[in-house]
């Protein structure tokens, strides 16, 4: 009996090479499809300052962006924010505010709020969200500038400007949460939807 028992693969409405590889290598066919929203727009407009709700926001926003297009299809939306307190950080758009955003990240434990949310004909079937909270060793500008040397610009493709599963694991002294949801996708309880919902077999 195959594993994914729905006759078209899920949708990632996500370009993240890392998202596309958990959900393949867990065995999900997949198809991506990026949505292309103003993020900042949507952030602006909503009705919360709330990391966890923001990251709730731009991942159904993202999953609705596709859906519309596609009727029947399940689609599958993800986003990340993180704060560092009150602070809220977005992707760095150059090597100039990734090297700002790491050196205000240095040495303290910031909060990285990881949601997901798949829709189908419009409607949300199944939401979640997450926090992993990390903490950054006090490193030195010497390391911070070979760091942005080696990584270059893949510092502006995360929110944070570092990427666990790289060299960014060297920022880190200590780790608390859930690896999937760090990477940006919280794996497990996607896994335990797809598979109450008949998507997967049980």
């Amino acid at each position: 009996m195959p594993l994914w028992l729905i006759d078209k693969p899920l949708v990632l409405a996500s370009k993240s090479a890392v998202r596309h590889a958990l959900l393949r290598d867990a065995g999900i066919p997949v198809e991506v499809a990026p949505a292309d929203i103003d993020e900042r727009a949507i952030e602006q407009r909503a009705d919360t300052s709330d990391a966890g709700d923001i990251a709730a926001l731009l991942a159904r926003e993202k999953a609705r962006a596709i859906a519309t297009r596609l009727p029947g299809r399940l689609v599958l939306g993800a986003d990340q924010t993180l704060a560092l307190g009150a602070r809220r950080f977005s992707k760095p758009p150059d090597l100039a505010a990734a090297r700002d955003q790491l050196k205000a990240l240095r040495g303290r434990t910031h909060e990285l709020h990881t949601a997901i949310a798949l829709l189908r004909e419009g409607a949300v079937v199944f939401e979640h969200r997450e926090v992993a909270r990390l903490t950054m060793r006090a490193f030195s500008d010497a390391f911070l500038e070979g760091y942005l040397e080696v990584m270059g610009s893949a510092v502006t493709t995360s929110v944070g400007g570092y990427q666990l599963e790289k060299v960014g694991i060297q920022l880190f002294e200590r780790i608390e949460g859930d690896h999937f949801v760090i990477l940006g996708l919280p794996l497990l309880p996607l896994l335990q939807y797809l598979r109450q919902s008949g998507c997967l077999a049980a």
